[in-house]
């Protein structure tokens, strides 16, 4: 059964700040290894669509989510249509600025048997795989971080 995985860092700017890199999905490809293109289809608000590219190597997949939350300077989600799995991030404010979590949550039905052989086959199982995400996702967020601060 595929895990719920969830990543932190302490970022030295406000709530607002951070919230302008992470609510601009046309940015996201900076930041994640994974994701080559996220582009939504209008103005991102719950409820919107997004279509996706993503890449491990070679390989490449198109995707397509739904935004789920998308509350400013607070939290963002979207979840995958293919695997049906909740992507967010979560803001809140600290002492010296904000924590930033990256969460993949996996929905109770789990992610769909054609998928899971995809997972199996093509990018190296489910423990190798979720090892690849929790990268991606430290990645993603020292980047993210890295944005922010430099202003």
């Amino acid at each position: 059964m595929p895990n719920n995985l969830e990543v932190a860092i302490d970022i030295d700017a406000p709530p607002e700040r951070v919230w302008s890199v992470v609510s601009d999905l046309r940015r996201m490809p900076e930041f994640s290894p994974q994701c080559v293109r996220m582009m939504p289809l209008g103005a991102p608000a719950a409820g919107t669509w997004t279509l996706n590219l993503n890449r491990d190597g070679k390989k490449y997949w198109p995707t397509s989510s739904r935004i789920v939350a998308f509350d400013p300077n607070r939290a963002f989600a979207f979840r995958m249509n293919e695997n049906r799995t909740t992507w967010s991030y979560l803001l809140e404010p600290t002492e010296s600025g904000t924590r930033l979590t990256e969460r993949r949550e996996v929905a109770p039905s789990g992610i769909p048997g054609p998928v899971r052989k995809v997972i199996d086959i093509a990018l190296g199982g489910e423990k190798a795989f979720e090892a690849d995400l929790i990268r991606g996702m430290t990645q993603t967020l020292d980047r993210i971080k890295a944005a922010v601060e430099r202003g």
